[in-house]
């Protein structure tokens, strides 16, 4: 068995990791932190997985951050087989990456779908190499995060209604429409001191 919380704050920081590596590559095209980030990715999981995961830098990491909140129990063979998806994706962007210096949209996807992942397991709790588990083997998975295993009764504060559903459409649909006003470059919504840079800069003709 394993800690949740523990496996949660792995995840929250090995985003972190792959967000600020993958930013730094696709805004300034450097991809000296996303080659970095990638061994320590590929080292962090074959460490979980080859020797044992208490000894994983980030689940240390983890370890520490939650060590004063209540242990939440999760499956270790669900986790193992995610992680295991999680290696093949490190081994295959250190290959392109590290070994080969090979840059597309390969890596663009590969980058996209590590990010996901990780973002769904840290903010959600929801363990997509967990869901495959169940679906690919016969070993149904046990202990699962927040429960899910387990048929339980939904409590009326936890039901998604229609209306909540045209209020969320609602709510992106204004912010669609609004957003153009928002972030647009009228001068009238620029600070005070920006809008006389650009009165002082501007050609009277312009």
């Amino acid at each position: 068995m394993l800690n949740e919380r523990e496996v949660r704050a792995s995840a929250g920081i090995l985003f972190l990791g792959a967000f600020i590596s993958f930013m730094h590559a696709w805004l300034v095209g450097d991809f000296s932190y996303l080659r970095v980030f990638v061994v320590i990715f590929m080292s962090d999981f074959l460490i979980r997985l080859v020797i044992n995961p208490k000894y994983s830098p980030t689940l240390i990491l983890g370890r520490l951050v939650t060590q004063n909140q209540e242990v939440e129990y999760s499956g270790a063979p669900q986790k193992r087989f995610a992680w295991s998806l999680g290696l093949v994706l490190a081994l295959i962007m250190f290959w392109r990456v590290v070994i080969n210096n090979l840059f597309g949209p390969i890596n663009l996807i590969l980058c996209l779908v590590c990010l996901t992942l990780l973002f769904l397991e840290t903010a959600f709790g929801i363990c997509v190499g967990c869901y495959m588990y169940n679906a690919l083997t016969k070993n149904k998975a046990k202990l699962c995060p927040g429960g899910t295993c387990k048929i339980k009764r939904v409590e009326p504060i936890q039901k998604v209604t229609k209306f909540h559903i045209l209020v969320l459409i609602g709510f992106v649909v204004s912010i669609y429409f609004i957003s153009p006003y928002l972030i647009g470059n009228n001068p009238n919504r620029m600070p005070k001191k920006t809008r006389e840079c650009v009165n002082v800069s501007t050609p009277s003709w312009m």
